[in-house]
């Protein structure tokens, strides 16, 4: 249950964090970039040690896949990730509203400048670079523990940055899903999209990396 409770306030943080950014501070894209990074180096330096800081159904998927966690491990982190994701989302729209704005705005990803065949390559492109240096910087032939909260923040905060107009920038499945089910409307609708591209790029990632021998 440690890992498990570790999961969920870590991704509690990256999604209240990030999505705060938005809504509540009206952030620019580059404040909404470097605050979804750095949730996640906080969350990965303060619960990483735990569970091994995945914070994302995604990442999970990926290290699933190279059997650096079991099935019924990965199984009770992704429903971690969604409560967490949810929660957090809950505590958003609490503090919108009390703000006296729009409660069906609490940084959902959406799409409403590009086809979905675009918005889904981005999503994908997006979290298969992600999750590539997830899986090279935490590689235990060679990678760098010491640095691997700050390098994957980094990443996060400029994959965000590029994609933030086009798709929202989600790369995390858990991400859209907690702003989602409570904005409703068309993030609601094209939830299955950031649930799908996320997972495709995590699957393409994880035999990138083994091809780079990230794994042992």
């Amino acid at each position: 249950m440690q890992k498990y409770t570790a999961e969920f306030f870590g991704t509690f943080m990256l999604v209240f964090l990030g999505t705060g950014a938005v809504t509540v501070a009206a952030g620019s894209t580059l404040t909404i970039g470097l605050a979804f990074g750095l949730a996640i180096t906080v969350s990965a330096y303060a619960f990483g040690g735990i569970s091994g800081g995945h914070f994302n159904p995604a990442v999970t998927t990926a290290m699933l896949i190279n059997r650096r966690i079991g099935a019924k491990d990965a199984l009770g982190y992704v429903v971690a990730q969604v409560l967490g994701a949810t929660v957090a989302s809950a505590f958003i729209k609490l503090f919108v509203g009390g703000l006296g704005l729009a409660t069906n705005q609490l940084g959902q990803t959406d799409f409403p400048k590009i086809s979905t065949g675009l918005a889904f390559l981005v999503e994908t492109l997006v979290t298969f670079l992600f999750l590539l240096v997830i899986l090279n910087v935490t590689s235990d032939r060679h990678g760098n523990g010491d640095f691997a909260g700050v390098t994957i923040g980094v990443t996060l905060a400029f994959l965000i940055i590029v994609a933030l107009n086009l798709t929202g920038g989600s790369l995390n499945p858990a991400r859209s899903f907690g702003p989602a089910i409570f904005a409703g409307g068309s993030a609601l609708s094209h939830l299955w999209l950031y649930i799908l591209a996320p997972e495709v790029g995590a699957i393409l990632a994880a035999f990138a990396g083994r091809l780079m021998g990230s794994e042992d």
